[in-house]
């Protein structure tokens, strides 16, 4: 059972906004609880989120940039020192896990993170940092592996981020140094106690939108990533599994496009001699009532080694394709999907929460020849901002190595602002 519970809020000089909190994952049951404030009148109530997506992963249309075009062009008029954003989070999350081979991992943790983001000086250049910090509440020696704490059950404290950002143009910026990104196959995967955190030099884009078609597109290189419960940034290949001393980079380039409830894009991840991951995803939505739609997505891989075949050795190859369809009718929503593993060894995520429609919190369901299928429920409280529950069934097939044999995963989740308002089902 995993309980996790996190209270955040983002300040400026000119205004208080509440920060989203960002949930744990749990093997059984999550329970996050969020207190926000403003710093004049009560936030209006969040409306329902109605959305599928596991925690940890990144669909490719919310890649590259902010939610919505208004969202980046009122960032790009911010002054520096004045709008300058503090975000401040408390997080906590007690985990304890039966693993299939009936290992055990426990552990309890208290932390969070600070962090600020400056306005544009001269409307071209600002600077973030955030640090975070998880620390063991408890945590017996002998059921280590829940990943809120580093190895051995010992707390740890990290400048995650600290970077610069240009601003090019109103709607292209060059960003530098260690921070958050998110996309399909490098993102943040927030899933713990803290996010995975990356070196790189990168270039966004946002074009179009305001009911044109939008482009999103970005690119650049990854050096070094802070996994999520490591206090170091260590190259991108020592962390997907090269041998010692292999120290390689990520290239990666990709684009969105989005018009209306169509939206179509790809993106690639080449590292030189380790790996190379091509992802495509396409969505289409049809409203059907005035509070009911139906939404159809797919989404395909590719991985193989590059160069001299340094990740494993040897080459390899292997490919994974998922459907997905949403139903939302009113405050529920409704999901079945499907996906399919194939080639000469299991998908890889090194860098990221593995985006497959299927996987869920303690399983990815991609081992090479692996077949699964998934049923979600999710209920939004209106009246309740920030409460919600939902319920999935996940049935994967035997895989093609015959030591390892078909799983079945469910989970009953409720997150809240207010741990006693949940319970587990």
């Amino acid at each position: 059972m995993a309980t996790p519970s996190s209270l955040s809020g983002t300040a400026s000089a000119a205004e208080l906004t509440p920060a989203p909190a960002s949930a744990g994952t749990a093997a059984q049951a999550a329970i996050p609880a969020t207190a926000q404030a403003s710093a004049a009148t009560a936030a209006p109530p969040a409306e329902p989120v109605h959305s599928s997506t596991e925690q940890g992963q990144t669909p490719l249309d919310e890649s590259f940039a902010e939610q919505t075009h208004a969202e980046w062009v009122r960032e790009t008029r911010r002054q520096a020192w004045q709008d300058t954003k503090w975000d401040v989070q408390l997080r906590s999350y007690y985990l304890d896990r039966e693993k299939y081979d009936d290992s055990e991992s426990e552990a309890w943790a208290l932390g969070g993170s600070i962090g600020l983001k400056t306005g544009y000086f001269r409307e071209r250049f600002a600077m973030g940092a955030t640090a975070y910090t998880s620390q063991r509440l408890h945590g017996p020696d002998d059921k280590d592996g829940t990943l809120l704490l580093q190895p051995g059950q010992h707390g740890y404290t990290v400048l995650g981020e600290l970077y610069g950002e240009f601003l090019i143009n109103p709607k292209t910026r060059l960003s530098f140094g260690r921070r958050g990104i998110d996309t399909p196959y490098i993102n943040r995967n927030d899933s713990r106690m803290t996010p995975n955190t990356f070196e790189a030099i990168t270039v966004q884009g946002l074009y179009g939108g305001e009911g044109k078609g939008e482009w999103r597109v970005g690119g650049g290189y990854f050096d070094e990533i802070k996994e999520r419960n490591s206090d170091e940034f260590v190259s991108m290949a020592t962390d997907a599994g090269a041998p010692l001393g292999v120290e390689r980079g990520v290239y990666a380039l990709g684009a969105n496009y989005k018009l209306g409830e169509f939206s179509i894009g790809a993106i690639n991840y080449y590292s030189d001699d380790i790996i190379n991951i091509f992802y495509t995803e396409g969505k289409y939505g049809a409203t059907l009532s005035d509070n009911s739609k139906l939404t159809f997505a797919v989404q395909y891989t590719d991985q193989g080694a590059t160069g001299d075949q340094l990740l494993r050795g040897a080459d390899f190859n292997s490919d994974a394709w998922g459907a997905k369809a949403d139903l939302s009718f009113g405050n529920a929503l409704f999901t079945t999907a499907y996906t399919s593993a194939s080639g000469d060894t299991n998908m890889q995520a090194p860098w990221s929460g593995y985006p497959g429609y299927t996987s869920v919190q303690v399983e990815d369901f991609n081992r090479n020849g692996e077949d699964a299928w998934m049923l979600r429920a999710s209920y939004a409280f209106k009246s309740v901002p920030g409460l919600s529950l939902y319920g999935l069934y996940v049935d994967g097939s035997d895989p093609v190595s015959p030591t390892e044999y078909s799983r079945k995963k469910w989970t009953s989740t409720c997150n809240g602002p207010l741990p006693k308002a949940c319970s587990r089902a």
